[in-house]
């Protein structure tokens, strides 16, 4: 049981306030101001006994006491009702034996006077202190009290050193608190909660430009050297099969169509004549055979000016939509043998073409989900699956390199050919986590090496 401590003189309770707490603040050591709190607080108000109690060591110091006897029947009275304040009162207030559950309140006349007032401070290092005396506690003293004992919590914080981390502080934080908000009473489930989803599996997807292109186009290339005359089609004009798409400038063709037939008649003429010297002239009939080689010659250079002249008019070989640029950009422009003037694309016999980026190429699998977003639809997207990635990445007009995806459609659309816009590929299945730091880990690792 501890002793009476005798109330000082009476003086300004906010001056011996704004002392101790200098005091406090200059302490230099915790066992200072474990014994500040139970011994020197009479010097706001007078009380017969105080304890310093905290939730993970009980109670600390004692008034009247040098060192307080943890087995002591009274210690460990006064930490079964501490734990029971702690747990019941979350503010300063009064308290009597009324306060405590029947076993404690049986014991109460034993170790404290009547009227108790406990003052709570709150986490990192919870606890409380207890003053008990003869007479009710004012609410000015207990206001008083309260300012003090944050004052002395804070000064207690910045003298103990920071505890090490272990799985019992662990448990204890994740601990539930009647007086915390729902939240941190849940944070254990909610921390498993995160974590859950955070593992959660989802598709590994990216996302890359794209438009709609014609599955298998029919190119129409140039037939021979020449420079385009014509067209008679106009850019997306259904065309049907035979109908004429355009042609060559002929009139150097003509010249030399007119060139080689006059010079096939010069070839007869001259045949005709030696053969009837033949009939009197041997040495005119040894030149026939001679003659009829170059009539042969000159036959085969028209039949080639004939063909070529009818090359020159192209036609569309299946029906379909003529997909080329402007005419005007094509007409009077010298182009070579091989070089691609259009496509005939067949309407419906689309699929999506996306340009995936180096940084982007993830592994994808046989028939990877796609999504197609286009500009003039965003609202809707067109289903797809790959059909394949190209192996080598290729240059692409901004200067950037990209791997080229074709994905054929799921069902038919009427969406136009060349309709453009931005395409989701997912792969494989991978935790969130990995989802969400993919792309900023990659940016780290590329720029630190780490």
């Amino acid at each position: 049981m501890n002793m009476m401590m005798d109330p000082p003189a009476k003086a300004d309770p906010l001056l011996q306030l704004i002392g101790l707490t200098r005091r406090a603040r200059t302490a230099g050591s915790s066992a200072e101001l474990a014994f500040m709190a139970v011994n020197d607080t009479r010097h706001l108000c007078a009380y017969r006994q105080a304890a310093l109690w905290f939730a993970d060591t009980g109670v600390t110091a004692l008034s009247g006491v040098i060192e307080p006897e943890a087995n002591a029947p009274y210690a460990q009275w006064l930490d079964q009702a501490c734990r029971h304040l702690r747990a019941a009162v979350a503010e300063p207030c009064a308290v009597t034996a009324f306060d405590l559950p029947d076993a404690l309140a049986g014991e109460w006349a034993e170790w404290l006077p009547a009227h108790a007032l406990w003052l709570p401070f709150g986490p990192p290092a919870s606890g409380g202190l207890l003053l008990a005396g003869e007479e009710p506690w004012a609410e000015a003293d207990s206001a008083l009290l309260d300012e003090w004992i944050h004052a002395w919590h804070h000064a207690w914080l910045a003298r103990t050193p920071r505890p090490r981390w272990s799985w019992a502080r662990l448990r204890q934080a994740l601990a539930p608190k009647a007086e915390a908000p729902w939240w941190k009473q849940r944070r254990t489930g909610l921390a498993l909660a995160v974590l859950a989803a955070l593992l959660f599996p989802v598709h590994l997807s990216v996302l890359a430009p794209a438009e709609l292109v014609s599955a298998h186009p029919v190119v129409i290339r140039a037939p021979v050297d020449g420079v385009i005359g014509q067209f008679q089609v106009q850019p997306n004009q259904t065309v049907k099969a035979g109908q004429a798409l355009f042609n060559f400038d002929e009139a150097s063709l003509d010249a030399r169509r007119a060139v080689a037939d006059q010079s096939l008649a010069a070839a007869h003429a001259e045949y005709r004549q030696f053969e009837q010297q033949a009939v009197s002239d041997t040495k005119s009939k040894a030149q026939l055979a001679l003659l009829l080689g170059k009539i042969a010659e000159k036959r085969t250079e028209a039949d080639y000016l004939n063909d070529q002249i009818e090359r020159a008019r192209v036609t569309s070989p299946q029906d379909g939509i003529a997909l080329f640029d402007d005419p005007s950009e094509w007409v009077g422009r010298p182009v070579q043998t091989g070089e691609r003037i259009m496509r005939i694309a067949t309407p419906g016999d689309v699929e999506v073409e996306a340009w995936l980026p180096i940084g982007d190429a993830i592994a994808l699998p046989d028939g990877a989900p796609v999504e197609l977003y286009l500009a003039a639809s965003p609202l809707s997207a067109l289903s797809a699956r790959v059909r394949y990635l190209a192996h080598d990445a290729v240059p692409r007009p901004d200067g950037s390199f990209a791997f080229r995806v074709r994905a054929r459609l799921d069902a038919p659309t009427a969406q136009r050919v060349g309709a453009k816009g931005t395409v989701k590929i997912s792969g494989d299945r991978v935790p969130l986590i990995y989802w969400i730091v993919r792309r900023p880990l990659a940016t780290i690792r590329q720029h630190l090496g780490l």
